[in-house]
């Protein structure tokens, strides 16, 4: 796990930022003029990122300058060899800083124990936010190369777009080409700032309200002294909850601050846990990532236009880099294989079979079959190694000789079975589907446009009061 290295917390999820930070910001961005609210945002995002990373600061700066000057070499040697240089240049740039920085240790590891030598690990601290700021870069760089985005002549915008800090540390990775003409010319209207700040209140509430209550039971469950069947599945069931919680909250918050300051991301979560196979899951799942790799590794290595063999191989490739890029762990690789093989399993056996079978009784086969893949696959992610997620899983299903239940797993069952039941049902659209219906109505959505606004006051005073408390604030994501 990674943690903030200053001393300083400018967590979404904190009082600093939200009451400290945002608000300073948000108050000079609409005060100076237009031409200077980029540079606003960028002294802003620079100050937020050294608050918790005083020395790599510079690397990120480092990385924007490498971006930029790459785009500059590409635009000028535009259908010549010198373009393509420039291009496998910036590629080789961004992925060995990543590559140093994330996987440095992990491959010394691998060494020692293949080898048996002594190779000294090496001793730094994962930069925040790199897996993210740099796949933009070269979202960037590639999207120039391809014609598919303008170069950005000014330093300070590009830089202002690589170091933006609504979503520097936990994304959605936005490509420079959504954003290339808001960079100079957005606009701002209430509208676009009532709906960011309703937003982020939602995104607040996941984050503070739901995922923080869920990593509390997950903590529980994992100091027990006697585990049984029953607890693991509640650990596990929980942690499934929570991280999608965690993460969907951050991207709200991301996406509700971009839309305040004038930028329009795109959504980066779709109610995955309705899906109804895998490969729906991760068409609804971290969308920004999915549609990364699809776009710069699985096209580019020939996509599914191949022979079946080389199409088994491009799925396999794809899916074990997308585990890699979440943690230099073997777990990670083996949870992005364990997901490559079902959607290669779904693509030439079974979605063909779902597909005969009626729709109300394959819906709910499809549900469940989802839904169970997906809690296996978040234990093997959520564990420390192979070998935890080995006994974990092993103990899931009883081969650890231990008891189905017992009074503490019971307690803690009846315990948390709100938060449980809640947090299930809001990881559905059932509720976005009642605003829908009420609103179809002119009563009724002249009602909820009295309501929204005192829901996400309420929202927004009970996290205060909540994290002014202390409560447990843990981020998943750091360790990406």
């Amino acid at each position: 796990m990674i943690y903030w290295n200053g001393g300083i917390s400018l967590l979404f999820s904190s009082i600093t930022f939200i009451y400290y930070f945002l608000t300073i910001t948000v108050i000079i961005y609409f005060i100076v003029p237009p031409k200077a609210k980029n540079i606003v945002l960028l002294l802003s995002s620079l100050f937020f990122y050294f608050a918790g990373e005083p020395i790599y600061v510079f690397l990120m700066i480092a990385a924007a300058l490498s971006g930029y000057a790459h785009g500059l070499l590409i635009e000028k040697y535009r259908g010549r060899k010198g373009a393509k240089s420039a291009l496998i240049s910036s590629i080789v740039i961004g992925v060995g800083l990543l590559g140093f920085f994330k996987y440095s240790n992990f491959f010394i590891n691998n060494i020692n124990n293949i080898f048996g030598t002594e190779i000294g690990a090496l001793s730094f601290a994962l930069p925040i936010g790199i897996s993210f700021y740099t796949f933009q870069i070269l979202s960037y760089t590639i999207d120039l190369y391809r014609g598919e985005a303008v170069v950005q002549r000014n330093f300070f915008d590009f830089a202002t777009y690589v170091s933006l800090f609504p979503q520097l540390i936990a994304g959605p990775i936005v490509r420079y080409s959504t954003v290339q003409e808001e960079l100079k010319g957005r606009k701002h209207s209430l509208d676009d700032i009532a709906y960011g700040v309703g937003r982020f209140a939602i995104g607040l509430g996941k984050k503070v309200l739901l995922s923080n209550t869920l990593a509390e039971l997950g903590v529980i469950i994992s100091g027990l002294q006697e585990k049984t069947v029953l607890s693991y599945w509640m650990g596990a069931v929980a942690f499934t909850l929570q991280i999608y919680f965690d993460f969907s909250g951050y991207s709200d918050m991301a996406i509700g601050l971009g839309r305040v300051f004038g930028f329009h991301f795109l959504e980066n979560f779709n109610y995955p846990y309705i899906s109804k196979s895998i490969t729906e899951f991760w068409r609804r799942w971290h969308i920004s990532l999915g549609t990364w790799f699809r776009d710069y590794v699985y096209i580019p290595l020939g996509g599914n236009r191949v022979k079946k063999w080389r199409l088994i191989l491009n799925i396999l490739v794809v899916w074990m880099l997308t585990g890699f890029w979440h943690g230099a762990e073997w777990n990670f690789i083996l949870w992005g294989l364990y997901f490559g093989i079902i959607l290669i399993v779904e693509k030439f056996f079974l979605l063909p079979l779902f597909s005969k079978i009626p729709k109300i009784p394959g819906n709910i086969i499809g549900h469940i079959y989802t839904l169970f893949l997906t809690v296996i696959g978040f234990v093997i992610f959520n564990s420390a190694n192979v070998s935890e997620a080995g006994i974990t899983l092993s103990a899931m299903f009883g081969a650890q000789g231990i008891d189905i239940y017992n009074d503490e797993a019971l307690y803690y069952l009846t315990s948390y079975s709100a938060t449980l039941c809640i947090s299930a049902l809001l990881a559905t659209p059932i509720a976005k589907k009642l605003v829908s219906l009420i609103s179809a109505k002119e009563a009724g959505d002249i009602t909820l446009s009295l309501l929204k606004p005192i829901c996400y006051i309420i929202i927004l005073l009970v996290c205060t009061a909540s994290l002014i408390n202390g409560s447990f604030n843990p981020f998943i994501y750091f360790r990406f």
